[in-house]
């Protein structure tokens, strides 16, 4: 009869694992989806759209 020790030893380091679930995979990719979908708000709005277009303009009317 193998030791109880033993037992636990080999099932800890089977269970031990590197790589990530697939319900770590889906929260990530959740965490993912909602960071682009904020950031995308933040680009579109007013404000940062009239800021990114004055940038482009002045690099765009700079003299060579």
């Amino acid at each position: 009869m193998p030791n109880v020790s033993e037992w636990w030893r080999v099932r800890r380091a089977a269970a031990d694992d590197a790589g990530m679930t697939t319900s770590e995979y889906a929260m990530g990719t959740i965490a993912a989806a909602g960071f682009a979908a904020v950031l995308y708000k933040i680009v579109t709005s007013e404000s940062v759209s009239g800021a990114l277009e004055s940038v482009i303009g002045k690099a765009l009317d700079a003299p060579f």
